[in-house]
């Protein structure tokens, strides 16, 4: 018997969701349909910088094993799909706190950065890490689901429950608007993040400066442009860029990489992370159908689709299972 299972949101964490279903790696045989209002490119995934760097996420061992999980997909699919838009990007973590948590260092090579490259009174380390140009990617993973039989429908839900109608499960992967959708959870807070996309082909190397007395800071060339950013505004939700907000990142960008000041703009971006205390994976009681949730990823939704895929697909099988004996 043919499993329908229906994906809410069409960003990183769904369509991720929508190809680990429907790859046939559980023990159902499974018809995915992704429901959202929104092209992939329309999403707040395709503002990310999208940097595999554990940011604005819980911490705890469920998220480690998928922080894991992902980088060893992404570091397949660099060296893989070369049309996928995924590449490993050498560049800095920059640290201004005298103890940095350098716990990521457990899934990638570092060492200590030369003084030289960093700002004053900051320490750092120089590693190797996925970066993912999502202009790229989203189309890459939309082409993946449709090579995997995945369905797409353009339509807003508002109700869960009703979709029993049509599907035997549903997946909530609908970012900032998940907790409202399921009535259940008031605990996602939309952080409002800016960026700038500028043209400065030179700049090879990241850079990243979450702790800059100025503001977040970071410099992401992908392939198509250098994304320069950022904001954490919690609580904000304004859709359009603030030029007053842009003025600044291009004026901490520039003094962080000197090499993009003055660059050609090529586009402005506002997403709105969906941050909580806890990452939110799980079975949600109590519905018309069997329901997971899938959000919560605040700034690292890149950094932990392909785990959150991997965790869904169980928890969707374990359901599925015969009872033991």
């Amino acid at each position: 018997m043919v499993e329908r299972i229906a994906v809410i949101g069409g960003g990183v964490i769904g369509l991720s969701i929508a190809i680990e279903l429907a790859a046939g790696r559980g023990r159902a045989e499974r018809a995915v349909t992704v429901l959202a209002d929104l092209d992939p490119l329309a999403t707040t995934s395709a503002v990310a910088g999208a940097i595999w760097f554990p940011y604005a996420a819980e911490r705890s061992a469920a998220v480690d094993a998928m922080l894991a999980a992902t980088l060893q997909r992404f570091r397949a699919i660099a060296l893989e799909h070369s049309k996928a838009g995924v590449d490993l990007r050498d560049g800095i973590i920059i640290e201004r706190s005298p103890r940095p948590d350098r716990s990521w260092t457990r899934w990638v090579e570092a060492t200590p950065a030369d003084p030289a490259e960093l700002p004053p009174r900051a320490t750092g380390m120089r590693t190797r890490v996925p970066l993912a140009t999502m202009t790229q990617y989203l189309p890459w993973l939309r082409a993946r689901c449709g090579e995997l039989g995945v369905r797409f429908e353009r339509r807003a839900v508002d109700d869960v429950d009703a979709l029993g109608r049509d599907f035997d499960a549903a997946v909530v992967a609908a970012g900032a608007r998940s907790g409202a959708l399921l009535g259940d959870d008031d605990a996602v807070v939309p952080v409002r993040g800016q960026v700038v996309r500028v043209a400065a082909p030179g700049v090879r190397e990241f850079r990243i400066d979450d702790e800059d007395p100025a503001g977040l800071t970071y410099v992401l060339p992908l392939r198509d442009c250098v994304v320069l950013g950022g904001t954490h505004e919690a609580g904000a939700t304004a859709p359009e860029p603030d030029p007053l907000i842009e003025a600044g990142i291009l004026a901490r960008a520039s003094a962080l990489v000197p090499e993009v000041a003055g660059a050609p703009i090529l586009s402005r971006g506002v997403g709105l992370r969906p941050v909580r205390e806890q990452l939110r994976v799980e079975l949600v009681p109590g519905r018309a159908l069997p329901v997971v949730a899938a959000y919560g990823h605040g700034g690292s939704g890149m950094t932990l689709s392909w785990g959150t895929a991997g965790r869904v697909r169980a928890l969707l099988d374990e359901r599925a299972a015969p009872p033991a004996g």
